[in-house]
């Protein structure tokens, strides 16, 4: 995989799987499948938290063995708490402090500024497109997103019904999936 964007101590990976109750069960292949050096935000948010931590901790461990990344969604204490390497969330939960990456959520041009003034290592800006996570959402489209992503000065991450074919679209270096990078698994599309 190539390098997508350097930020000491990492590499911000170009493909990002992001975890979800409807994907729990096709994780493992998943991530079997994604280039070395992709991340994996875990969100999980269905499970307890023992439960949670356990299920993070396997996927962690394959993730990091393919050279890739484990963030966990949550604040930045907790992701170290939990031996990730980053933490994804809004920008107040990932506020510096501490070693690792922070990933900051933003769906409009505040967020964006948040994350900036939080000294995020990068934003995930989102629904790019209509995606099942949030049914009937409006969506930022390919103009609005790239309008949007302008204005971070952090590299942005794209999200919300994305594809590879949909992150050529956008000229989205770096791009995150639920079912997009799962469904490939199950339908045995690439």
């Amino acid at each position: 995989m190539r390098q997508c964007q350097p930020l000491a101590p990492f590499v911000l990976p170009c493909m990002w799987l992001v975890s979800d109750a409807r994907n729990d069960a096709l994780l493992e292949r998943a991530i079997a499948r994604l280039p070395r050096g992709s991340g994996l935000i875990f969100r999980h948010y269905h499970l307890d938290e023992a439960a949670r931590r356990q299920r993070f901790a396997t996927l962690a461990r394959l993730i990091r063995a393919r050279g890739g990344l484990a963030v966990l969604a949550g604040s930045m204490a907790q992701a170290r708490r939990w031996g990730a390497d980053g933490a994804y969330g809004a920008a107040r939960l990932i506020a510096p402090g501490g070693r690792g990456l922070r990933l900051a959520t933003a769906h409009g041009l505040r967020e964006i500024g948040q994350a900036g003034r939080a000294r995020a290592d990068a934003v995930l800006l989102s629904p790019a497109f209509a995606t099942r996570s949030h049914p009937g959402a409006a969506v930022l489209g390919t103009l609005r997103w790239r309008l949007l992503a302008r204005q971070a000065s952090v590299p942005v991450i794209a999200l919300g019904g994305m594809s590879a074919r949909q992150a050529r679209r956008l000229g989205a270096l770096h791009w995150a999936a639920i079912d997009g990078l799962t469904g490939a698994v199950r339908t045995g599309r690439d």
